[in-house]
């Protein structure tokens, strides 16, 4: 095969980044091992564990309790299932912010739940007003997101748990993105923060470990027990995960990234990005641009569609918010060097003449 992976020189919207060396090292050692059937495979299923466990330390719970997922679609339709199956109600439904990840409208179409998703405040955060009136006795989950994929924010966690409270719910935290950066913030977000049911968290984005591993954590066992099922021809007797057949290459490099980075290595990486996203911020504000004020490393500046379209044919990767903002992720592969060239097209193709129409 000829084919290469392209460089990431150029991209700026992607929430994944090339793997620690010593990630990738280990990804490579147990690519043939499958921590789906951790009796065969014994070796790739302790280190799943001290993976649990880790993240644990990362979120805030002493004794985690989870696995190591394809990612947080995975993770958060496992969240939304369980919920379910846990609930004693009829018709369950799941209370969401409208900036909910777009995998928790597949849980919600694939496990034929119904979804309720409320409006944000002006700072796109989660209304907790908002979703307590939409709440009810049939309210299996509430969700919340701690790094939203749009604009980064933090949803108020503590009081979203007063809401699921209230409503006898579980309480979901869709921190795939956020959780690697939040411990180094005084965000109130994780486990030790409120009474949190379970969290997504992907080893494979801010983590720095290999594509793939996401990560699913739970606060009590008895919610991933309810998501197992028997698995009679393997040599292990039950499954919770929703694939089968698992990478081990994603687990065995979480494991080594979150060995080599935590947590000191991921402080720095935060913030050395957090500067970067803050320092963007203010060059794309200066050029005349709406700016949403960064709480995480990504900053979504409102531009108009000719210069966005033209910074793709540049070969900028971007992305857009659904309301059409650029969006910018400061991954650990973003560097200011990069951003310069970057605002350098910036300004050079917004202050281009506009070609005439024809007459």
């Amino acid at each position: 095969m000829r084919a290469e992976p392209q460089s990431f020189d150029r991209v700026l919207s992607s929430m994944c980044t090339p793997p620690h060396p010593a990630a990738r090292e280990a990804a490579e050692r147990f690519l043939a091992t499958n921590p789906g059937d951790p009796a065969t495979y014994p070796a790739v299923a302790e280190l799943e564990e001290e993976v649990v466990a880790a993240l644990g330390d990362v979120a805030g719970l002493a004794d985690a309790h989870g696995f190591v997922a394809s990612g947080g679609t995975e993770a958060n339709i496992q969240a939304v299932r369980a919920a379910r199956d846990l609930a004693d109600a009829r018709t369950p439904n799941v209370v969401a912010p409208e900036t909910v990840h777009f995998s928790v409208r597949k849980a919600a179409d694939v496990l034929g739940i119904e979804l309720r998703t409320t409006p944000v405040d002006e700072d796109y955060r989660a209304d907790p007003s908002a979703m307590a009136a939409a709440a009810d006795e049939e309210t299996a989950l509430v969700v919340g997101v701690a790094g939203s994929t749009e604009y980064g924010r933090v949803d108020p966690i503590p009081a979203l748990a007063d809401v699921s409270g209230d409503a006898g719910a579980l309480l979901h935290v869709d921190a795939a993105w956020g959780g690697f950066a939040l411990p180094f913030t005084d965000y109130a977000w994780d486990f030790a923060d409120a009474p949190i049911d379970t969290m997504t968290i992907d080893p494979h984005k801010l983590g720095r470990a290999a594509i793939p591993a996401g990560g699913l954590l739970a606060r009590d066992a008895a919610t991933v027990d309810a998501l197992a099922v028997e698995t009679p021809y393997l040599e292990s007797s039950t499954q919770a995960t929703l694939t089968g057949t698992r990478s081990g290459a994603g687990v065995a490099s979480a494991a080594a990234a979150l060995e080599a980075l935590w947590p000191e290595g991921y402080r720095e990486t935060y913030e050395r990005q957090q500067a970067l996203a803050e320092w963007l911020a203010d060059e794309l504000a200066a050029v005349g641009f709406d700016v949403v004020e960064p709480s995480l490393p990504l900053v979504a500046a409102d531009v108009p569609a000719a210069l966005f379209d033209a910074l793709r044919a540049a070969g900028w990767r971007v992305s857009r918010t659904r309301a059409g903002e650029l969006r910018i992720v400061c991954m650990p592969h973003v560097t200011r060097e990069q951003l310069e060239s970057f605002l350098a097209d910036v300004r050079s193709l917004h202050s281009a003449p506009t070609p005439a129409a024809d007459d």
